[in-house]
């Protein structure tokens, strides 16, 4: 009999045209409206972002700084740092210049302030540089120490014959060299059902598992749901399998030995995403000292039954 459960916290009312719960990279695609920002979600995202666009931001964040000191040291009179050029563009060069140096507390002895309006701005200025180049040293120990788990999942589900019965299977990789210790995923089914008021909602079920735990990941995994008589898809027929409005979401949980504390990933499969009678490829071979070689490039590849 199929094991129905409660809402798992994805929401019992659902849309003909709901999108996945959970993208590829195990984040939410829930919207949020009037939703108001802090400093605490400001440093989530600065955490979360690439690294691409952190250093972007950041490269940003410090020219803009100097260009903002820079016209202020250029309006409070240029001579105050330096001897005027003549040149409006030379005399911000300069400002912006100094500021570079007094942000970052580097000092180069070249240029340095007269007067007390230059002064006070200067001070104001290191202060800034100060609690800046804290934060962002801050956020890249952040980076640095967040436990990620490095884990890829096959792009599709495999719905084909196993063990004379049907299963859908799918895999997912160890993506970095270390060991994953004591791998376990729990998945859970939700499928969308309509009534004559053109309402919808969502049945969840937890599907049993050939194996829902291993003792440790260096490769490859492939996890496989058998459809038999527990299953709550036992009723349907291939067809109608292919065609189900429904979505299953996947919990991977394991120890990581580089951080030293448990790890978790989430992921979702649509089942639009589902390839029939196709068998995924052999992943790993041994090579001629007798070593596991595993290519990564064939998470995805399938080949006909």
């Amino acid at each position: 009999m199929a094991n129905k459960i409660k809402d798992p916290g994805f929401g019992i009312f659902s849309s003909n045209k709901a999108k996945r719960y959970i993208t590829d990279n195990g984040a939410t695609t829930v919207v949020h409206i009037n939703k108001k920002w802090t400093i605490a979600d400001v440093y989530l995202w600065l955490i979360e972002i690439s690294w691409t666009r952190f250093f972007l931001f950041v490269t940003m964040g410090y020219i803009v700084a100097n260009i903002f000191f820079g016209i202020i040291y250029t309006i409070i009179g240029i001579e105050s740092i330096t001897e005027p050029s003549g040149s409006i563009i030379k005399d911000f060069l300069n400002g912006f210049f100094f500021s570079a140096q007094t942000i970052t507390t580097v000092g180069y002895g070249g240029i340095s302030p007269h007067g007390t309006a230059a002064n006070l701005v200067s001070t104001f200025e290191a202060l800034v540089g100060l609690l800046s180049f804290s934060f962002i040293t801050g956020l890249l120990y952040g980076r640095f120490s967040r436990p990620n788990a490095s884990v890829r999942f096959s792009k599709n589900l495999i719905f084909r014959d196993f063990n004379g019965k049907k299963a859908l299977m799918f895999r997912l990789m160890n993506n970095r060299t270390n060991m994953m210790i004591k791998p376990r995923v729990s998945v859970s089914l939700g499928i969308t059902k309509g009534d004559p008021r053109g309402e919808f909602t969502r049945d969840f079920y937890q599907l049993k598992l050939e194996r829902n735990h291993i003792q440790a990941l260096p490769t490859i995994w492939t996890v496989v749901h058998e459809i038999d008589e527990d299953s709550p898809l036992f009723n349907y027929s291939d067809q109608e399998i292919l065609r189900l409005n429904a979505e299953i979401f996947i919990l991977l949980e394991y120890y990581d030995d580089a951080y030293a504390q448990d790890v978790y990933k989430m992921h979702s499969y649509s089942f639009s995403q589902i390839i029939a009678n196709r068998k995924f490829v052999r992943s790993f071979v041994y090579n001629k000292e007798g070593y596991q070689e595993l290519d990564h490039d064939s998470l995805d590849k399938t080949e006909a039954m």
